[in-house]
């Protein structure tokens, strides 16, 4: 996560609107396409960890049942929302951009969606209000490079392909959503997300 600086930017951002969603299934290459954007933008650009990585390299355990299901769940949607609400408090920062937002966790919840809301006392439409955008980056097939070097990435490509499709599902209403496609070269999936998130960057913050 890049650590707050001196903010030299200028944004004319509405309320709540200055952060940036990465989302997709296991494998999607969220994480490297932040660290290419790292490189690209100026420190006023908070980059948001996974809360998930957190959470299950630091060791909370990732069990098969219901009940430890919806803890990890919640575990991580109240470590990402308050990644969050550290980058709208501080003013070191003008915009964050998170590897996964608070509504990923209902693409992973073992129950009914309705107990999603109750759970953590929201709706869709105060979720998505948080963002100014979201950024879909699809799962790979196998041959265009799905692997496991995540470590803490434990599904199959099919799995993951199911996952990708349940996070389409919870985010595909938001006023800007938008697909990457997988494509033979990472290369070109990776400039292809660069491209298009740049263009939701104030111009100020984009090194020349």
């Amino acid at each position: 996560m890049i650590q707050p600086g001196k903010n030299n930017c200028t944004n004319n951002k509405d309320d709540n609107c200055n952060l940036i969603v990465l989302t997709g299934g296991p494998g999607a290459g969220k994480t490297a396409v932040l660290e290419i954007l790292n490189r690209q933008l100026c420190e006023s650009v908070a980059i948001l960890p996974e809360a998930a990585s957190i959470i299950f390299s630091g060791g909370f355990w990732r069990l098969s049942s219901t009940s430890a299901q919806i803890a990890a769940q919640k575990a991580i949607f109240f470590v990402q929302r308050e990644m969050e609400n550290l980058v709208l408090a501080e003013e070191s920062w003008t915009m964050g951009l998170c590897d996964r937002g608070t509504l990923d966790g209902l693409a992973y919840w073992p129950e009914e969606e309705d107990s999603y809301w109750k759970t953590f006392s929201t709706t869709r439409e105060k979720e998505y209000a948080k963002y100014k955008a979201v950024f879909h980056l699809r799962t790979p097939s196998l041959e265009q490079g799905y692997n496991h070097q995540n470590p803490v990435r434990n599904e199959s490509v099919d799995e993951a392909k199911k996952i990708d499709k349940r996070i389409e599902e919870v985010w595909k209403d938001h006023p800007n959503y938008f697909i990457i496609n997988s494509a033979d070269s990472f290369v070109e999936k990776a400039n292809a997300a660069c491209k298009k998130i740049i263009d939701f960057i104030p111009e100020s913050c984009r090194h020349k």
